[in-house]
């Protein structure tokens, strides 16, 4: 899994010491790959799940924002169609299915925890 998020507190606005040479490095204008704690968040959330994910970030200059690209192996062959009337079918208070071309700061003030492009 890979996730793109806006760069955080712990990294700096302009280059400066740190301990990791990446994150030493101005946030506001870099892309910065570095490590990720959302795989092993997500095993403690969904048991079946844990050890079975590993992933990188790149943290972007963006205001807020996060996006994951998840590759999985599925049991069986699935198309495009039924994987998104599947989760289509899960939208809820946290879940939101979206057709619309968007971009990150139109989630900007979203109430969802989740939303599905």
């Amino acid at each position: 899994m890979t996730t793109i998020h806006a760069y955080t507190s712990d990294q700096r606005v302009q280059d400066a010491p740190h301990s990791d040479l990446r994150r030493a490095r101005a946030a506001s204008c870099s892309i910065i790959p570095t490590t990720t704690g959302a795989a092993a968040a997500i095993g403690k959330v969904i048991p079946e799940l844990k050890g079975k994910l590993d992933g990188i970030a790149h943290r972007v200059p963006v205001v807020t924002g996060s996006l994951v690209d998840l590759i999985v192996k599925l049991s069986k062959p699935a198309t495009v169609e039924e994987i998104n009337s599947a989760l289509e079918s899960s939208e809820n208070e946290t879940l939101c299915f979206m057709r619309d071309p968007i971009v990150s700061s139109d989630i900007i003030g979203s109430s969802y925890g989740s939303i599905f492009d």
